[in-house]
């Protein structure tokens, strides 16, 4: 195997995992809310549950300082092959988690420990596989291989809800909701050791080492960082949100939406889920191809004009109530999502310097993750709740999507005045 496929593949793997949990934890939201909380108010426990998901992000910039500062520091590799071993343990650890009625009130605290643990190790995967895949990548297909990280996620979500549905479909509904929902989380530790073995027998990224021969990289890369690209960082993260608020909406909280709210089946749920994933895998190429071959900043502007058109009638669609209806909705929306989440990678890259690129990436990206994806399920079924409307789901798509715009041009204008580093 070449060395671009070994880090493509290691890559794909590490990310992948990390989403593929992610996956397991937005399809068996409702069953981890009903196994490690007390019985009582439905929307409570879901609530909380989203809450717990939320917490693990709380430490994802924790985890990009600390990942970051090695990876700046000592080298890419070495930081990615940590992380990827602190994302598989806790992994597992959810699969073989006692229940509520089992150890009490120690059953959500546990789990919001193990959260935590993947928030840290999240903080520095996500963020350091898509600059070691930059750094490999050529001027006419940087955007391309940077979707490739995108194009895990979707994988390792798309693998997850995949196993979750064929379980839900093989098993008895009784042996699936005690003990069959625990597979897919073990499964993902000898998923992440294949990871952790290849990474072992990668190359440095040759930016980086170009880098350090000349001289050009930091001892703090941290307090480097947040100093010198503290406005890089702010303008990360408002690009992010037009990827991590819709991004969020969509994967963790639809899927319990159309299931207890709609009342739809789990079944259907899961279809529109997998549905959804596949047409961003179709349109997240197509997106990165005209982003390194037309004006990449001008594509992104045209998909947040229509993330601010779709947001009304996608709500619209899915008070239908019907699975056309939901489907539909589903489907365009995840083709919006897919255009715009495609070139951001590069994007966010291109605005660090080598010397703290890790580190910067991975805050920009991950404080967005904290603050605003990782909080929206649980913002939106609150609001839902307290509104008795579904309209705050529109409001905070639109919110995310002219925030973005605006950080967009600003890149344009620091592209012209040549303040990008490009890779």
């Amino acid at each position: 195997m070449s060395q671009v496929k070994k880090v493509i593949a290691s890559t794909m793997i590490g990310n992948g995992l990390e989403w593929y949990d992610y996956a397991l934890y937005g399809t068996f939201t409702a069953l981890i809310s009903k196994h490690f909380f007390p019985a009582g108010d439905d929307a409570v426990a879901l609530i909380a549950t989203f809450g717990i998901f939320a917490v693990g992000f709380l430490m994802r910039p924790v985890g990009a300082m600390f990942f970051g500062y090695i990876g700046d520091k000592y080298g890419r590799k070495n930081a990615l092959a940590l992380s990827i071993l602190l994302m598989a343990f806790p992994t597992a650890c959810i699969g073989l988690l006692p229940t509520y009625k089992e150890i009490g009130l120690w059953a959500p605290v546990l789990l919001t420990v193990i959260r935590l643990v993947q928030g840290v190790a999240v903080g520095g995967e996500f963020g350091g596989s898509i600059v070691y895949l930059v750094e490999h990548a050529s001027a006419q297909n940087k955007n391309q291989m940077g979707s490739l990280s995108i194009l895990s996620m979707l994988i390792g979500l798309l693998g997850g809800a995949m196993i979750a549905a064929a379980l839900a479909h093989i098993l008895p509904a009784e042996d699936f909701d005690t003990w069959g929902w625990r597979i897919p989380f073990i499964l993902g530790f000898f998923i992440g050791i294949i990871g952790l073995y290849i990474r072992t027998r990668l190359d440095e990224s040759p930016v980086f080492m170009e880098a350090k021969e000349a001289g050009h990289t930091s001892d703090a890369p941290i307090k480097e960082a947040l100093q010198h690209n503290y406005k890089e960082i702010l303008l990360g993260i408002g690009i992010y949100l037009a990827v991590t608020i819709p991004f969020y909406i969509q994967t963790v909280f639809m899927p319990s939406f159309i299931v207890k709210f709609l009342k739809f089946s789990t079944s259907d749920s899961l279809l529109i889920f997998a549905l959804s994933l596949l047409t961003m895998m179709v349109i997240a190429p197509i997106s990165a191809w005209l982003s390194d071959n037309k004006d990449r900043e001008v594509v992104l502007k045209v998909v947040l004009i229509l993330y601010v058109a779709f947001a009304i009638p996608y709500v619209y669609l899915l008070e239908g109530n019907t699975f056309a209806a939901v489907l539909i909705a589903q489907i365009m929306f995840s083709a919006i999502l897919g255009a715009y989440i495609a070139p951001i990678p590069t994007l966010v890259v291109e605005l660090f310097p080598t010397k703290t690129r890790y580190t910067g990436m991975s805050l920009a990206c991950n404080l967005a993750a904290a603050i605003f994806g990782g909080t929206a399920p649980m913002l939106v079924t609150k609001m839902i709740t307290l509104s008795g409307s579904n309209s705050p789901i529109s409001f905070y798509i639109m919110v995310a999507a002219f925030t973005s715009f605006f950080c967009i041009a600003s890149v344009r204008v620091r592209k012209h005045r040549d303040l990008l580093h490009l890779v």
